[in-house]
């Protein structure tokens, strides 16, 4: 049992945090697949999965194999068969390319290194009409360990590193107290 993971899954949950607004944003739909880009604890991998329906399919992808062992655990136990668990290191290999409608990041992004790169290499696994969630820190409101350890980014950097990744910006979503959400889609390729 991941104590670390429940935690996750009871901050995920919790109205603060607007866990159903988050969902409605996503306008996900059956047969549609989904990445959980830093799962953690699964509870959005969860909520997908039931979102997207036994013709879509999730993947759980996270560093951390004890969480990944934990979202597993509780899929099977709560009957849930559309999660695919992924290793982090292994998401280009195990994700299908063209094959994702949603890359989803939620409180990850500022772990990543070169992430206009990164974006990049993970524009491939998008479908054309693919997009990619971002939930973000960015630094608003008071003293907070986010602020302390720098684990926030601007949504101003964030626009600006996906652009460079060639991205825009479809819906800036401003609900969320302590947090941007920006969905991005490819941007067209000039001619």
């Amino acid at each position: 049992m991941s104590r670390k993971a429940e935690l996750f899954n009871k901050k995920a949950s919790s109205p603060k945090s607007r866990p159903e607004e988050i969902l409605q944003a996503l306008s996900l739909k059956p047969g549609q697949s989904i990445a959980d880009i830093g799962s953690g604890g699964g509870y959005f991998t969860l909520r997908f999965a039931e979102a997207v329906g036994g013709s879509g399919l999730v993947y759980a992808v996270d560093t951390n194999q004890e969480f990944l062992d934990y979202i597993a655990k509780n899929a099977r136990n709560r009957g849930i068969a559309n999660i695919k668990i992924v290793p982090a290191s292994s998401i280009h290999s195990m994700i299908p390319g063209g094959s994702l409608n949603v890359i989803f990041l939620r409180n990850v992004y500022h772990h990543l290194k070169n992430r206009a790169e990164y974006f990049r290499r993970m524009s491939r696994l998008l479908k054309p009409e693919g997009r990619i969630a971002v939930i973000e820190y960015d630094g608003r409101g008071g003293f907070s360990f986010h602020k302390i350890f720098g684990h926030y980014v601007p949504q101003k950097k964030i626009a600006e590193e996906m652009r460079e990744a060639g991205f825009k910006a479809e819906k800036t979503l401003d609900f969320l107290p302590e947090q941007s959400y920006t969905i991005f889609k490819k941007k067209l390729k000039e001619v």
